[in-house]
């Protein structure tokens, strides 16, 4: 073999000797450079704008300022309603052309029913021989209602037996009485001086009253003494309810 030859043969075997040993870190590299290339390709191919907002799982809590009703709220009470007492001494309305009076603020929403109101006896303002007594209604309830025309009352012993007949009604003209919450109405109550009189007494344990156009009633103590149940001038008589509580 010519010195050529054996050079060119050395040649070959150093370059295969050479790129058989240089193949590992060949692959290596290539294999660095294809995993680049394939993340490079993965997140080009993701459908996800950049920047886009992610989902989170859970549910979301009720935005500020919501004026809505709360879950488990309770709605305010109602009034406690009074207890009715026995029907005694019915109250009657007028059907006459209508008047109105106010005591405190607001249009009428309504008759006021026996349930809302409250009934007492004023002080007694005696005169020319007669008593006088305001018996008042006073609304107790959390809106506004009327009364009109003439309550009922009935004075009765302590069993609940009535003394004497009903009052007279006094005459009058029958006013529509608007009622705001806490105001009252009063209707005044009459007779003459038993003493005077010469009529039969008793002494009530309590005076029934009835608002008009009801049929329960409201019981109220009676402190004020003997009254008229037969006799010479037995007569107790009612007027028409007027805003307040006293002439």
């Amino acid at each position: 073999m010519s010195t050529f030859s054996r050079t060119v043969a050395d040649t070959d075997r150093t370059g295969a000797v050479s790129a058989h040993r240089a193949s590992p870190t060949a692959r290596r590299a290539a294999l660095l450079v294809g995993v680049a290339l394939l993340s490079l390709l993965t997140a080009c191919n993701d459908g996800t704008p950049q920047g886009s907002p992610k989902t989170v799982p859970g549910t979301a809590g009720p935005a500020s300022g919501d004026t809505g009703t709360k879950a488990g709220s309770t709605p305010a009470a109602s009034p406690a309603a009074s207890t009715p007492s026995k029907k005694t001494g019915t109250g009657t309305g007028s059907g006459s052309a209508p008047a109105t009076a106010t005591s405190g603020s607001g249009g009428g929403s309504g008759r006021c029913h026996t349930s809302e109101l409250r009934a007492s006896v004023g002080r007694n303002d005696p005169g020319a021989g007669q008593e006088n007594f305001p018996v008042v209604l006073t609304n107790r309830s959390g809106r506004t209602c009327t009364v009109r025309g003439y309550p009922g009352a009935a004075f009765v012993d302590a069993s609940g037996k009535q003394l004497g007949p009903d009052p007279r009604r006094s005459p009058g003209t029958p006013t529509t009485v608007v009622l705001a919450p806490g105001h009252s109405a009063w209707s005044g109550l009459t007779f003459s001086n038993p003493e005077i009189s010469g009529a039969a007494t008793a002494t009530p344990a309590s005076l029934v009253v009835t608002p008009p156009d009801e049929l329960d009633s409201l019981t109220v103590t009676w402190t004020q003494g003997e009254v008229p149940v037969s006799g010479n001038a037995s007569s107790v008589r009612l007027t028409v309810l007027s805003p307040g509580t006293a002439p």
